[in-house]
């Protein structure tokens, strides 16, 4: 099982971030490794705190304030409220439905479909005429991060990608590209820890010692790999659309569907 944890791990961390769906990639591979189940679905959910401690080193001057400069604190918790704002519709929604998605939701079928409507949505965002509203988070209004909030509701459903919905909503607001991957990243960190603090604690911390070692692999993995994948990821939307992530969505999603 420890292999298969460095390989989760791995698809965790080249997945998380980008527009793709980790989710989705997991339930796919799981099937696959023959790795299902309860430990298994909360393998999944556990191994994105991983992913989350990149996201706190990387961008460690925006998460953790200059305390001594009173200008950087109230941006500081200016941002933060908004990110509270944006996390209201996936809590509400999430703790509602939970228990149905995790039933009926998490099959490849499912998730293929997912991978298909996402990219078409990704698309029609990309190539849409728009004009750029937002180029800082601090411009971010708190209307406009609770609507980011809303799109990030899309994500319950696996392989909409949680990255892709918010960035999504992100660009139909007004967004750039960066400021729409970074206000994603910081959405990320409530909910990714929130899903998988739930998760544990619905399982009654009921894990076996090797079961806690596999967890602890597989996230140490997700971190490692995630960390590369985000200076990846914000290089390159600076300079180059998201076109590429749909088109290789779409092809996963017609694959899985006609292995299915």
């Amino acid at each position: 099982m420890i292999i298969k944890a460095i390989i989760l791990g791995i698809i965790e961390g080249l997945t998380e971030f980008l527009p793709i769906s980790s989710t989705g990639h997991l339930i796919i591979a799981n099937k696959y490794l023959d790795f299902t189940g309860d430990f298994a679905n909360s393998f999944a959910i556990v191994i994105q705190v991983g992913a989350i401690f990149s996201v706190l080193i990387y961008f460690k001057d925006k998460i953790f304030p200059n305390f001594r400069n009173k200008k950087e604190l109230g941006e500081y918790f200016s941002l933060w409220f908004k990110v509270a704002v944006g996390v209201i519709p996936a809590v509400i929604l999430g703790l509602t439905f939970e228990d149905y998605i995790d039933e009926h939701f998490f099959n490849t079928t499912v998730v293929a479909v997912a991978l298909i409507l996402g990219a078409l949505l990704l698309l029609y965002s990309e190539r849409r005429v728009k004009i750029t509203k937002v180029t800082s988070e601090k411009n971010i209004t708190y209307k406009q991060a609770f609507l980011v909030g809303v799109a990030q509701c899309m994500a319950l459903w696996p392989g909409m990608s949680r990255s892709a919905s918010t960035i999504i909503g992100g660009l139909f607001l007004g967004f750039s590209r960066k400021v729409a991957a970074e206000f994603s990243f910081f959405l990320a960190i409530p909910t990714l820890i929130g899903a998988a603090g739930l998760k544990i604690f619905k399982m009654g911390f009921n894990f076996t010692s090797y079961e806690w070692l596999v967890l602890a692999v597989g996230t140490f993995v997700s971190f490692a790999v995630a960390y590369l994948v985000i200076a990846f990821f914000m290089n390159y939307i600076k300079k180059r659309n998201l076109s590429p992530f749909a088109y290789y969505r779409i092809a996963l999603g017609i694959l899985v569907l006609l292995l299915a």
